[in-house]
């Protein structure tokens, strides 16, 4: 039987570890640094513990990180990382732009939302990550180092595997983890509002939310979920919430060309939101292959968001990089896939 690994336990479980082991619970914080603020290598590396300790957790525990089996780098500074994990392949994308550098990351090997213009989708569900799974990305960057924003905007909806993502922010966050502000994290969700009530209780991350469209019958097209759990659902739950704080809300909306670009779709934007303080993300639609729809040009993404902003919302456009790399989410791990099927 493989052994479990230590990456991905918090405190909490360190403590039961040590105490397994025979160490002093101090030496939880000891082995915590080891993992996140030292980013060691292997256990061995553990040298404030004694050799008697690191041999005996050696034998129960693996350490539990893994290199990434391909990186794909573009034009642009863009990269792209593809994991591997017992549910499937993963990608993680790192976005430097200018002092600031992102790492996007996943949170399931595919996804059962089956959004209709998301590659990832197609892949359906492999399965939930570990929080271990999730932080890896991260500590297995070339680029960990440099890391100044996350963003679970990757592989799979992050409310379909809150527990572990809430384990992993636990660890971002916490003084004994990466100690990053829940300021610098973004969690991204097409709504489901139980589990969001969930998270906004438990976090102070941003949230981010896959808009798409205003109208009911049009994002469920493009969102299914949206038949189970209307928008309608989400918003009122968002509004019981206080956004005029430091906690970020922002709506996604990918634009496609003639379908959801129209000044009727800013008026019911601008009806759908009202009251909410949040700005709306403009996203440029990245293509996969035999999609049904096109990406807006930039050109009308541009006039779109002035057409919100003269609405009295705000509206950002984000821009695509990584063309030259699969830029669509699941495009580098649904290749893999077909070359090598599980």
């Amino acid at each position: 039987m493989d052994k479990p690994s230590l990456f991905g336990l918090t405190l909490s479980d360190l403590q039961s570890v040590a105490a397994e082991i025979g160490a002093p619970r101090f030496a939880a914080r000891q082995i915590a640094d080891w993992l996140y603020a030292k980013n060691a290598a292997g256990i061995d590396q553990m040298s404030n513990l004694s050799k008697a300790l690191r041999a005996t957790l050696s034998e129960q525990y693996t350490l539990g990180k893994m290199a990434p089996t391909a990186v794909a780098h573009s034009r642009d500074g863009s990269e792209k990382y593809l994991f591997a994990t017992t549910h499937g392949p993963i990608e993680t994308a790192y976005i430097p732009d200018h002092d600031r550098s992102t790492l996007c990351v996943s949170s399931q090997a595919g996804c059962r939302m089956a959004c209709r213009f998301c590659m990832t989708g197609r892949q359906g569900l492999g399965g939930s990550l570990t929080a271990g799974e999730i932080l890896n990305q991260l500590a297995s960057s070339p680029h960990a180092d440099q890391i100044t924003n996350i963003v679970f905007m990757g592989m799979g909806e992050p409310m379909d595997n809150l527990d572990n993502v809430l384990r992993a922010i636990e660890i971002l966050t916490s003084p004994w983890g990466y100690a990053l502000s829940p300021r610098r994290i973004t969690v991204s969700t097409i709504g489901l509002p139980q589990a969001v009530r969930r998270f906004l209780d438990a976090c102070q991350a941003h949230l981010a939310i896959s808009l798409h469209s205003p109208f009911n019958n049009q994002r469920a097209e493009l969102v299914p979920i949206e038949k189970a759990h209307p928008i309608e659902e989400t918003l009122a739950l968002l509004r019981r919430y206080d956004w005029t704080g430091q906690r970020r809300l922002t709506f996604e909306y990918t634009l496609f060309d003639q379908l959801n670009d129209t000044p009727r779709h800013a008026d019911q934007l601008r009806f759908l939101l009202r009251g909410l303080p949040c700005r709306i993300n403009l996203i440029a639609f990245n293509a996969i292959p035999d999609a049904p729809m096109t990406g807006a040009s930039p050109e009308r993404i541009e006039h779109f968001r002035q057409m919100l902003n003269q609405r009295g919302l705000t509206a950002t456009i984000r821009y695509s990089k990584g063309a030259d790399i699969d830029a669509a989410c699941g495009m580098l791990s649904t290749k893999n896939l077909q070359t090598n099927p599980l």
